[in-house]
């Protein structure tokens, strides 16, 4: 792995007095490329393309709020989906919009397909680790039995409480769930969870899209049955990196993806797990960068 450079620490107001803390690295006045990690993460998940990146661009990797050392909201409602797309328009707007590319995972990539939808003008380019489309995430959990079973775990995730079952026995769970960690990655991962878990759960307790629970039969599919593609149709020209073995995300959920994405790559890990920006980053980095060559050619 390339040595990571210094990191600078940044913070970024958003609304409602949220405070969002993120990590920099590389040349002031290079092209920015936004860094958005997932669920039970946060900035360090990608030090591994700081290191790559940060000789050609300036990079910033940002805890989402309700993680790490960002504002944790306790109230439900503070991580609708529209608050988290906003938290994101807000550190663009300050680090000088359009940023060259987003790269996003998981969650964060829950949340950077609404906002390339939304609002294609804030970046150049975009790049989603398995992180499904919302109009594809919605159809398969109200129609395909493996990603409703593959799911189930969301359920858990919504249960009241369930932050204290997270932290059992030196976050075992979490730390499960991660897979193998070298003993700096799990003393990282052990100082984010110690700052609270309440704001991770809360991003599931806040979306609609989760499998249907016995008391409430067909609900999911009564919400993909509202959802209006175009409403989520992305002209960005999108990169989307995917490891096929991940058990949480299926790949049905790339099926079709096209019909959603004006300019579309998919590039298939084939077995990777879910944590490919971790356990796959030689590969995940050599995607991004023959992604972003002609933007490095042009010089912009």
């Amino acid at each position: 792995m390339t040595d990571l450079q210094p990191l600078e620490t940044l913070f970024f107001d958003s609304a409602d007095g949220i405070q969002l803390h993120a990590k920099a690295c590389g040349p002031a006045g290079a092209p920015v490329l936004l860094f958005v990690h997932g669920f039970p993460e946060f900035w360090y998940t990608w030090r591994r393309q700081l290191a790559e990146f940060s000789r050609d661009f300036r990079c910033v990797a940002i805890d989402l709020r309700g993680f790490n050392r960002s504002s944790q909201p306790v109230d439900v409602a503070a991580y609708k989906p529209d608050l988290l797309v906003g938290d994101l328009r807000a550190v663009i707007g300050a680090l000088g919009a359009p940023v060259k590319a987003v790269i996003a995972h998981d969650w964060g990539g829950a949340v950077a397909w609404s906002l390339a939808a939304q609002y294609p003008e804030l970046m150049d380019m975009f790049v989603v680790l398995n992180a499904p489309h919302t109009i594809l995430f919605a159809k398969a959990l109200a129609t395909d039995p493996d990603q409703q079973a593959a799911g189930a775990y969301m359920n858990d995730l919504r249960r009241p409480g369930f932050e204290s079952e997270l932290a059992k026995d030196d976050y075992r769970f979490l730390r499960q769930l991660l897979g193998p960690l070298d003993a700096q990655e799990a003393q990282a991962y052990r100082a984010c969870w110690a700052h609270g878990l309440t704001g991770g759960c809360n991003y599931y307790r806040a979306s609609p899209l989760h499998p249907d629970t016995p008391d409430a039969p067909g609900r999911i599919a009564a919400i993909a049955a509202l959802l209006n593609p175009e409403d989520f149709h992305v002209t960005v020209p999108t990169q989307v990196i995917w490891g096929t073995g991940d058990v949480a995300l299926r790949p049905v959920l790339l099926e079709g993806l096209g019909q959603h994405v004006s300019d579309l790559r998919i590039h298939r890990i084939e077995g990777a797990g879910h944590w490919v920006t971790r356990q796959n980053a030689d590969e995940v980095n050599r995607v991004i960068r023959q992604f972003l060559a002609p933007a490095l050619a042009r010089g912009d």
